[in-house]
């Protein structure tokens, strides 16, 4: 990012799976003595969130996470709460139309751990924009959508898990196109 007028990003948002990135992103951001905060992202149905805000190391989900790849009915051992900044548990619906909105943007398919790393970006710069905060927000492309046209992308799919994502996708455009507010969800 050294050509970026921000090199030194204010926001990095990460989505755990066990943890080990999370965490290796944060002690990084520590050891470099860096400013940039750490926001994690959490889907429904895991248990990181909660370990996060209560500090309970124990917490425990009674199922597990419909996004693929990401969140916990139990805490993994490499989640390291201190070393995150803020943490935000993003509803499947927004997760999977952040999903969406990208990918049509971009021209290529992402998956659900990239929707909520997404969305919750979108809650951070829509956050910084009404401080009057300046600075870049970084996140990864954690999956590609490929393997999800049955799941994700299929709208018959979407409708038997009872989502509506038609709503929020219509938010996420307003927002990128226009630098509308969004809220926490």
């Amino acid at each position: 990012m050294s050509r970026e007028e921000h090199p030194v990003p204010a926001w990095i948002v990460m989505s755990a799976g066990t943890g080990g990135t999370t965490a290796t992103l944060g002690r990084y951001i520590r050891y470099k003595r860096l400013a940039t905060r750490l926001c994690g992202a959490d889907p429904e149905h895991s248990a990181f969130f909660e370990a996060f805000d209560t500090g309970n190391m124990a917490a425990t989900c009674d199922r597990g996470s419909r996004i693929e790849g990401i969140g916990r009915p139990r805490v993994e051992p490499s989640f390291i709460p201190k070393v995150i900044d803020h943490m935000m548990r993003v509803p499947d619906e927004a997760a999977l139309a952040a999903m969406r909105v990208l990918s049509r943007r971009l021209g290529r398919r992402v998956g659900g751990s990239t929707g909520t790393n997404f969305f919750a970006l979108c809650i951070m710069a829509s956050r910084m924009k009404a401080e009057g905060a300046k600075g870049a927000l970084v996140t990864l492309i954690c999956d590609s959508g490929e393997r999800y046209g049955h799941t994700y992308y299929s709208d018959d799919w979407i409708a038997a898990q009872g989502f509506s994502l038609a709503s929020h996708e219509r938010v996420l455009d307003a927002f990128l196109d226009g630098w509308t507010g969004l809220t926490s969800p």
